[in-house]
C-alpha cells in the first residue's frame, strides 16, 4: 500500500488560524502542516479536511479516484455526512465492523478511549496499517464496543459487506505487527507503549507520529523526541510504501540529562523512554528522614510517571546497570552522590583527607564504567552546578567540585548528552 499523508497536524492545523504563540509563529512556509489526513492508494481517504481534495491532487492523485472518506476524529471536528467538494459522501464505520472495498482493501474500525474511530487497513498485497485519531489508543479489551458513538449512530458506509457487528476480520492476519502505525506519538506515548506490549507494534513496524499541534516540540527536538519513541515524523505530501524495509531510528544506548533546579530535566529524561512497555526507575533520593518538601517532590515524581513503570528506590546502582533488561532511567547523579559523600564524611578535613576522597571517587569511576558497560537503554539524570556563587562551606565546595568530575564522566560514556534549561532541551552530544 501507498499512505499519502495530506497533512500531519492536530485538527487545527499549524499555525492554529489567529493563534500568536512561538510554536505557531515559526510554523509557516515549508514548516506549516495541514490537518492530518492520509490518503491509501488514492482510494481511501482516512479523515478529511476541506481542502483534502487539493491536497490528493497536489500529491498526484486524482481526487475522483478517492471513492471512501472514513472520519476517524469525533463528529464535532469532522467532516461525517458533509459533502466535501469532489470528495464521496464520508461516513463512519461502526466500531467493530469492517468495510470491504472494491479496490480490495479491508478496513476494520478500532474503537478507541477517546471520542473518535481508528482505523486497521488491510491492503490487496496483505500488508496492514493502523490509524488512530488525535490523542487517542485503542480501548481496552474490557471496554464495550459499541457501533454508536457518543455523537450518535455511526452511518455504514456503502459497499460495507461485514457489517454485522461480529468483528471477523475476513482473514486478516491480526496476530503479527502492522506494518505501519500513524498515532499521536508525542501526545499519547503510552498508548505506542501498550501497541508494543500487546505485539501490535514490533521491530520493523514504521511508527509515524501525526497530529503534531503548536505544543509539541519543533525542530531538532522534534526529532529527538520521536527518535527516542522509535518513531519519526514526516512532512505533509509524504509517500508512505508499507512492506518495505525502514532503517529503525538510531536510539542512544546511553542518555544523560542535566540542568539546574526545576529546569525540568527529570521530565525530559521521562519523555525519552515514556513509550517504551516496560521500564525500571530508580530513584536515588531515598526518604530524607519524612522532610515534608522532599515528601511532596517525591510524590509529585510518581503522579508523572506511568503507571506501568517499576519504581526502585535504591541508591546500589552498579547490580542494575549491569544486569539487563527493560530501559533503565536513574534519577538522579546528585543525590547519588550525595549519599556516598555523607557515607564517608566529606564534610570532616580528616576523612576526607585521609582517604575519603580517594574513595568516592573510585565509586564513580566504578559507576561511570558501568554506565559505559550498560547493556540495556539507560537515561540518566543530574544537576548542574558551579554556575552560581561560590558555596560557602567547604563541604558544599567539595561536593560541587566532585559532580562536575562524576557528570564530566558519565557523559564521556554516553551517546548522547542534553542540557535542559528554561525547560528547553539543548543537545550537548549526539
Amino acid at each position: 500500500m501507498e499512505l499519502t499523508l495530506l497533512g500531519t497536524a492536530a485538527p487545527e492545523g499549524l499555525p492554529r488560524p489567529g493563534c500568536p504563540c512561538a510554536g505557531c509563529a515559526t510554523s509557516v512556509g515549508a514548516h506549516a502542516r495541514a490537518a492530518t489526513a492520509v490518503l491509501v492508494d488514492g482510494v481511501l481517504l482516512l479523515d478529511a479536511t476541506p481542502d483534502a481534495g487539493a491536497g490528493a491532487a497536489r500529491a498526484g492523485h486524482a481526487p475522483s479516484g478517492i471513492r471512501h472518506v472514513l472520519p476517524a476524529r469525533p463528529a464535532e471536528d469532522s467532516p461525517a455526512g458533509a459533502q466535501l467538494p469532489g470528495l464521496p459522501q464520508a461516513g463512519r464505520v461502526p466500531a467493530g465492523q469492517q468495510l470491504v472495498a472494491a479496490s480490495g482493501h479491508r478496513v476494520r474500525a478500532v474503537a478507541v478511549d477517546v471520542p473518535g474511530t481508528g482505523y486497521a487497513v488491510t491492503g490487496p498485497d496483505g500488508t496492514r496499517a493502523l490509524y488512530l485519531p488525535p490523542g487517542a489508543a485503542p480501548a481496552e479489551p474490557t471496554e464495550p464496543t459499541e457501533a454508536a458513538g457518543p455523537s450518535g449512530p455511526a452511518a455504514p458506509l456503502p459497499g460495507n459487506r461485514n457489517g454485522d457487528g461480529d468483528g471477523d476480520s475476513d482473514g486478516e492476519d491480526v496476530d503479527r505487527p502492522y506494518d505501519v502505525v500513524l498515532a499521536d506519538v508525542l501526545g499519547r506515548p503510552e498508548a505506542l507503549a501498550r501497541l508494543r506490549a500487546s505485539g501490535a507494534v514490533g521491530p520493523g513496524t514504521d511508527v509515524i507520529a501525526v497530529h503534531l499541534d503548536h505544543d509539541d516540540p519543533l525542530g531538532a527536538e522534534l526529532a529527538r523526541r520521536c527518535v527516542a519513541a522509535g518513531a519519526r515524523a514526516v512532512p505533509d505530501g509524504t509517500a508512505v510504501l508499507t512492506g518495505r524495509p525502514v532503517p529503525a531510528p538510531t536510539v542512544p544506548r546511553r542518555t544523560l540529562v542535566v540542568g539546574g533546579t526545576r529546569s525540568g530535566k527529570s521530565l525530559q529524561a521521562e519523555r525519552r523512554l515514556e513509550a517504551h512497555p516496560d521500564v525500571v526507575y530508580a530513584a536515588t533520593g531515598g526518604g530524607r528522614d519524612g522532610n515534608p518538601d522532599w515528601v511532596h517532590r517525591v510524590h509529585l515524581h510518581r503522579e508523572r510517571r506511568p503507571a506501568h513503570w517499576r519504581t526502585v528506590e535504591t541508591r546500589d546502582l552498579i547490580p542494575l546497570l549491569t544486569e539487563d533488561g527493560p530501559p533503565l532511567l536513574v534519577d538522579c547523579l546528585a543525590s547519588w552522590l550525595a549519599d556516598a559523600m555523607e557515607r564517608i564524611d566529606a564534610g570532616d578535613d580528616t576523612a576526607w583527607l585521609g582517604g575519603g576522597q580517594q574513595k568516592l571517587r573510585a565509586q564513580s569511576v566504578e559507576l561511570a564504567a558501568a554506565v559505559r558497560a550498560a547493556r540495556r537503554r539507560v537515561v540518566l539524570v543530574s544537576s548542574e552546578v558551579g554556575s552560581g556563587v561560590e558555596p560557602g562551606t567547604v563541604r558544599q565546595r567539595r561536593y560541587r567540585d566532585e559532580l562536575g568530575w562524576l557528570n564530566a564522566a558519565v557523559a564521556g560514556t554516553c551517546e548522547e548528552v542534553l542540557l535542559v534549561v528554561a525547560g528547553q532541551v539543548l543537545p550537548l552530544k549526539g
